[in-house]
C-alpha cells in the first residue's frame, strides 16, 4: 500500500472491520503471490453481494419499472466500467497490494483491478458485518454516486440487430 492507512479506506467506506484482515486479503492482487491470501474469493463472494445489493436498492427506487429496464440499470450500476469509476472515486487504488510485475505496468490504474478489488472489498464487509452492513457500504460507494453519472436519458436497450 502507497502509505495511506486502511483506516482512511475504512472512513471512505463508512465501515469500520471488527477483524482488519478481511479488508487486507479484499486489497491484495494475485500477483503479489501470498497463497490464498489474495482477493480471488472475496471478488466471487462481493459479485453477488453487489448484484443482490443494487437490485434490492431499484426495486425501492422506481417502483413502476418493468424488469428489462431495472435489468439494464443494474447491469450499467454493476459494470466493470462503473465499478471502477466508483474505486476511482475511493482513489482504492492507493491501497492495493501488488506484485511488482502488476506494479510496474500500472495496475493501480486498471479498471478490471479496480472493479474486481471493489467487488472484493463488498465481500469483506459481507464477511465481516453481515448482509446490512454490506448493503449500506454499496449504497455509500457505488450506488449512490452512480446515480449521478446516470447517462442523460437513461438507458436504452441496446439494438443488436442494428449492431449487426
Amino acid at each position: 500500500m502507497s502509505g495511506v492507512s486502511t483506516e482512511e479506506l475504512e472512513q471512505r467506506l463508512g465501515y469500520h472491520f471488527r477483524e482488519s484482515g478481511g479488508l487486507v486479503q479484499a486489497l491484495t492482487h494475485i500477483s503479489l503471490g501470498e497463497a490464498g491470501g489474495d482477493n480471488e474469493r472475496l471478488e466471487f463472494l462481493g459479485d453477488a453481494v453487489l448484484g443482490l445489493s443494487v437490485s434490492q436498492h431499484l426495486l425501492r427506487l422506481y417502483p413502476q419499472a418493468n424488469e428489462g429496464e431495472l435489468t439494464r440499470i443494474r447491469g450499467w450500476m454493476v459494470s466493470a466500467r462503473n465499478c471502477a469509476a466508483a474505486a476511482r472515486q475511493l482513489e482504492l487504488g492507493g491501497f492495493l497490494r501488488l506484485g511488482r510485475g502488476e506494479e510496474a505496468v500500472g495496475g493501480r490504474l486498471k479498471q478490471r483491478l479496480l472493479a474486481n478489488t471493489l467487488e472484493a472489498v463488498f465481500g469483506a464487509v459481507f464477511l465481516d458485518g453481515g448482509f446490512e452492513a454490506a448493503v449500506q457500504c454499496v449504497e455509500r460507494c457505488l450506488i449512490v454516486p452512480s446515480l449521478d453519472r446516470l447517462p442523460a436519458g437513461g438507458l436504452h436497450p441496446f439494438a443488436y440487430k442494428s449492431a449487426l
